[in-house]
């Protein structure tokens, strides 16, 4: 499958679970897939159009709603196609931060820069931990309603041993890089 259609399969596979409209598909998406996962609105609705057209998803209007939300359901064809994706092989699995990026090119400012953007990606991961422990709780606890909440925990506890790595790693990269503060502090002293 084309990489550009990826997108596809996390709608189908929101939609597998529940029907939802545009708008909540964009809530899960900044919430629960953040973390792995993201896309804007300006391509979540030409995706779900996508989907309609091609009868792996149908819309209808909401008739309680005043402002006429339209709700998308996965269809048979949808399943086949989720499922056919499912089983081949995941084409690319990739980490990108800009931290990290700016790390590697770090030399040229310095480690006081380098470990101001350490400090930064270690506030960002300890403000984002709570809410993956919350999940992994609501999720040990509702396991046994619907086996769709084990698969969700199984990417919860990835994140959460991904974290507790990441907090780590950033206090050995700040005492790594506290040893070459001092370095240089000594070697001003000594010069002065």
């Amino acid at each position: 499958m084309a990489t550009e259609k990826k997108l596809d399969c996390v709608i189908l596979g929101l939609l597998s679970h529940e029907e939802l409209t545009g708008y909540e598909i964009k809530k899960r998406m900044d919430t629960t897939l953040k973390y792995f996962w993201g896309a804007s609105y300006g391509s979540i609705y030409p995706t779900l159009s996508g989907l309609v057209e091609r009868g792996l998803a149908t819309k209808r209007g909401d008739a309680d709603n005043k402002r006429n939300k339209l709700i998308y359901t996965i269809t048979n064809e949808g399943r086949d196609y989720l499922q056919q994706w499912l089983k081949a092989p995941a084409e690319k699995d990739e980490l990108r931060y800009e931290t990290l990026l700016k790390l590697f090119f770090g030399k040229e400012e310095g480690a006081r820069q380098a470990i101001a953007h350490i400090d930064a990606f270690q506030e960002k991961i300890e403000k984002e931990m709570p809410y993956l422990l919350g999940a992994a709780e609501t999720l040990r606890n509702c396991i046994a309603e619907d086996d769709t909440h084990k698969y969700y925990l199984l990417t919860v506890e990835f994140g959460l041993k991904t974290y507790r790595a990441y907090l780590e790693w950033c206090k050995e990269a700040k005492n790594m890089l506290a040893e070459d503060l001092q370095e240089s502090r000594k070697g001003r002293n000594e010069t002065c």
